[in-house]
């Protein structure tokens, strides 16, 4: 198995990653800042405020986007899987 290909792979796993972490990260952006304001036009300072809504929204983000997710896992190791005869060589 050459260098190229190593890289090649991790590369790919990051991509991975990426791609199913940002939709929950970017969510969960959105709610604190709306939280923030919420909690600076009312001047509440209850820090079980931030975190409870970004929980949730985080679960159900998670819950709404799991087909998607799973199917882009399935797929990137049926990809994997292929490879292997190419990287025994």
């Amino acid at each position: 198995m050459s260098q190229e290909i190593v890289i090649t792979l991790l590369q790919k796993m990051f991509v991975l990653i990426l791609e199913l972490a940002t939709p929950v990260l970017a969510i969960g952006i959105v709610v604190g800042l709306a939280v923030s304001i919420f909690q600076a036009i009312t001047q509440l300072q209850e820090s079980t405020l931030t975190i409870v809504p970004k929980i949730i929204v985080g679960i159900l983000t998670l819950i709404l986007l799991m087909p998607w997710m799973m199917s882009l896992i399935i797929s990137t190791v049926n990809e994997m899987f292929d490879m292997i005869p190419m990287l025994i060589k």
